[in-house]
């Protein structure tokens, strides 16, 4: 029997200020979409603390099982729905740009420190982790990586040979970098038969403006559902058996085993 998961992608404005603020703006988008009408829903990355907020982000950065996160284990029982969502945490004397998932029952089924911290200011704060991660939900492997992860052809090839059906990326991709969004990511999902669910803000944060654009793109590389600029929640329903049947028509995996670079 096909495994079928719900998914949607909730597109947040950056203009949001401290934790209470943004769980409030979680709370109560939740409770407008009803209990239950989604099997997961995907958070940008950072979506906690605010990405473009200086200093704040150390102030604001809390432990993996912080005040923070046992309010989104709640939210995840009393909405019975899974959260994944993007943190500034604190760790090993350290800040990571992370993302973790609470299921529906509240238990912990995830957690991702990025692994590539891009040029610029994200160097004067954070470190890089290490590792992929996977978890199973309704018959799918899923797999986290965070923004600038998913820019590697790498990281995606990974966690797909890995066993992942759905990658997730949570992101803070500003409006210079729309190739990534229309391009890019469309393209990991085609060439490695997945599914991508790829969570951004949206407006300003400071003088950053957020691309928005999230989007949930099929194993053909084909959109399912995406945003535009503004808050918006968008969502989808995902069939497992179409990411075989991908990898089946153009099996790039096992494919490029057969290539050879010596001279023949």
């Amino acid at each position: 029997m096909d495994a079928e998961l719900n998914i949607a992608v909730l597109q947040s404005p950056g203009s949001l200020g401290e934790p209470e603020e943004r769980l409030n703006w979680l709370e109560q988008t939740l409770m407008r979409h009803g209990s239950g009408a989604y099997d997961i829903v995907a958070l940008p990355e950072l979506f906690l603390s605010g990405y473009n907020v200086g200093r704040k982000l150390k102030e604001r950065g809390e432990p993996a099982d912080g005040p923070s996160s046992r309010r989104v284990a709640d939210m995840a029982r009393r909405f019975c729905v899974a959260i994944h969502y993007g943190y500034a945490e604190r760790a090993d004397g350290g800040l990571y740009s992370s993302s973790q998932t609470f299921t529906a029952d509240g238990a912990l089924a995830s957690r991702h420190r990025k692994l590539v911290i891009p040029p610029g200011f994200e160097e004067d704060h954070f470190v890089s982790g290490a590792g992929c991660v996977l978890f199973e939900m309704n018959g799918f492997r899923i797999a986290p990586l965070i923004c600038y992860d998913a820019e590697f052809p790498e990281t995606f090839r990974h966690v797909c040979e890995t066993g992942a059906d759905l990658v997730i990326v949570p992101t803070a991709l500003s409006s210079q970098w729309d190739v990534v969004a229309r391009n890019l990511i469309p393209t990991r999902a085609f060439e490695n038969g997945v599914y991508i669910a790829y969570a951004n803000h949206c407006g300003e944060e400071g003088d950053l403006r957020f691309l928005g654009h999230s989007c949930i793109v099929g194993p053909d590389g084909r959109d399912l559902a995406r945003a535009g600029r503004d808050e918006e929640v968008i969502a989808a329903k995902l069939h497992v058996d179409r990411v075989a049947a991908s990898r089946k028509r153009l099996p790039y995996h096992a494919d490029r085993k057969r290539i050879r670079f010596e001279a023949v």
